[in-house]
């Protein structure tokens, strides 16, 4: 079975987003995650912020990198629910240690943090419908 089929299986709330939709969503937000993490990174390598603030960045996204390969490749459900749970945790992680160097990157996480947390109780939701 490709994983399309997997998923689609699965029990899901109504609400569920399309996976056109979600695609969509996360166009938008990696172009987002791409300019302020790399930002991030490199006032790391300029030495204009200490190497602290970027571990949430790091786990982050890390992550956020090995959800998709969890999620549909191992389709492991729970271990995919602890993946997100991190990626959610970190945001708001990252948004505080950044807040006193750039502002701007912290800001610029609020639709990436909004859209997690759906991302999350919806990850949990399936995770628990299909134990």
């Amino acid at each position: 079975m490709n994983w399309k089929d997997w998923y689609d299986a699965l029990e899901k709330p109504s609400w569920t987003p399309e996976p056109s939709t979600i695609g969509l969503i996360w166009q938008i937000l990696y172009p987002i995650i791409l300019i302020s993490f790399g930002y991030v990174f490199v006032q790391l390598l300029r030495k204009k912020i200490p190497w602290k603030v970027t571990i949430p960045f790091a786990i982050n996204l890390l992550a956020n990198l090995l959800f998709t390969p969890i999620q549909f490749g191992l389709r492991n459900l729970p271990l995919a629910a602890i993946d997100i749970l991190i990626v959610w945790v970190t945001i708001p992680a990252m948004m505080l240690v950044i807040w006193k160097h750039h502002r701007w990157v912290a800001i610029a996480q609020v639709p990436y943090l909004i859209w997690v947390s759906l991302a999350t109780i919806l990850q949990l939701s399936i995770t628990w419908w299909n134990r």
